[in-house]
């Protein structure tokens, strides 16, 4: 199964909470740790799974979120480089899984 990171980013939390939920009951993501304040009421949520699911979960909360606020970007990183668990440290274990 390959491991893909999605990134919501929000101008304002409710926007950011709505999309966030959208996306955790779109498909089988999981949310990893807290959301980030960015600065400037910027707000990012980081979820992981397979890549259809990470997809299809970041297309459901970019449009939830968009109905009550701005979205601002909206990315999907499949099979993520093994050096980006050195930005994103929570990330280490999908990244670069167990062997």
């Amino acid at each position: 199964m390959s491991k893909a990171i999605g990134l919501l980013e929000t101008r304002g939390l409710t926007a950011l909470v709505t999309g966030t939920d959208a996306m955790l009951k779109a498909a089988n993501v999981t949310l990893a740790g807290p959301m980030k304040q960015v600065g400037h009421a910027l707000v990012t949520a980081v979820i992981y799974g397979d890549v259809a699911a990470v997809k299809a979960a970041t297309d459901t909360g970019a449009q939830a979120a968009r109905a009550v606020g701005e979205v601002v970007s909206v990315q999907v990183i499949p099979r993520p480089a093994d050096d980006l668990a050195i930005v994103l440290p929570k990330f280490a274990a999908v990244i670069k899984p167990a062997k």
